[in-house]
């Protein structure tokens, strides 16, 4: 048992493959809120590919023995001064968009998302796959009682990176949208793109997300690297495959977008401009998020009943969730409580 002045709290310690155990766990001080942020005891953390790319190395880590988890849902427990936006017992979220500078052409123009002073939860601070962790206030999500803390905390990455990614597909009313790797963020966005009126076809290496596709109403679910059988009006591709970059683009129509939804992706094969780009096909990436995309995904959420396909684990198994998701053992969202 930890004291009242400690916690546990998970730290990647080596970056590297699965096998080796980067991520352990540790006993650390409860943080003391600064001025401006919020001290939040977490109920439930998200675990998100990103932790997994920070965990093996794909991704730099940018300090030493950072604690990984961003799709947060807890309690304030204590505020630090200035800070009047919420109060001890607030239920918040806490998402990958930790601070931007507020100054820049960027920020200014409303891409926040593209700040290049923005810093991140579990990358540049310590995340959630903690009992406790600090969020600056003006970055945190005011979040319902309802519905279940294991619910709401994929909707904090995964619902907010494809709900952007959707958007930049410019996908027609009533239009076909193909999704290639179908995960955690992909099985909540194909449910926002229904509702709006969205056909979908799914392309998964793992028969049972493709099952889940068409739980979920896909009208075709197949391999990876397959061909959908009718033209796309827009393709997202989720999966951090670059080889599938091609087969996406080939898969939508003249003036169709195609767009890269992850933060890490393996090199993309050469391509054709003619097989590939002519006839106004667009390629297009999402960085990060704004905080706006999360308010508008959210209130989406609840007032679509997007329900997130979960596989819960205690918080002295993390790292079984992070092995389980490198291996492609879960379905839908793994979600880490946290007593």
């Amino acid at each position: 048992m930890t004291s009242p002045s400690s916690m546990t709290a998970w730290v990647v310690d080596h970056p590297g493959p699965v096998s080796t155990h980067p991520l352990t766990a540790v006993e650390r001080e409860v943080p003391r809120p600064p001025p401006g942020q919020l001290a939040v005891a977490v109920e439930a953390c998200g675990v998100c590919r990103t932790d997994l790319h920070l965990m093996e190395g794909d991704l730099r880590p940018h300090r030493p023995q950072t604690t990984p988890g961003h799709q947060v849902v807890g309690r304030v427990v204590a505020t630090g001064t200035g800070t009047t936006r919420f109060a001890a017992g607030d239920r918040v979220g806490v998402a990958w968009l930790r601070s931007t500078c507020g100054e820049c052409r960027w920020c200014r123009s409303g891409r926040e998302n593209l700040c290049p002073a923005s810093t991140y939860t579990g990358w540049d601070a310590d995340g959630g796959l903690a009992e406790q962790l600090l969020v600056p206030a003006a970055y945190a999500y005011r979040l319902p009682e309802e519905p279940p803390a294991v619910q709401l905390a994929p909707l904090l990455c995964a619902g907010i990176i494809g709900y952007r990614a959707l958007v930049r597909t410019r996908l027609p009313a009533g239009g076909r949208l193909g999704i290639f790797g179908f995960g955690s963020s992909a099985h909540l966005t194909a449910q926002v793109a229904q509702a709006q009126g969205a056909e979908l076809f799914a392309a998964s290496r793992s028969s049972r997300d493709r099952q889940l596709a068409l739980r979920l109403g896909a009208s075709w679910a197949g391999g990876a690297a397959d061909t959908p059988p009718v033209p796309l009006d827009a393709a997202i591709v989720f999966a951090p495959a670059g080889e599938l970059v091609p087969v996406a683009l080939r898969s939508v129509t003249r003036g169709g977008t195609v767009v890269l939804a992850g933060i890490y992706m393996t090199r993309i094969p050469a391509m054709d401009y003619g097989e590939h780009l002519f006839l106004e096909r667009d390629l297009r990436s999402v960085t990060s998020n704004t905080r706006r995309d999360g308010e508008e995904l959210l209130r989406l959420a609840t007032r679509l009943q997007v329900q997130a396909e979960v596989t819960t684990y205690a918080f002295d198994a993390a790292d079984e969730a992070l092995a389980d998701l490198a291996a492609g053992r879960v379905t839908g969202s793994a979600v880490v409580t946290v007593p």
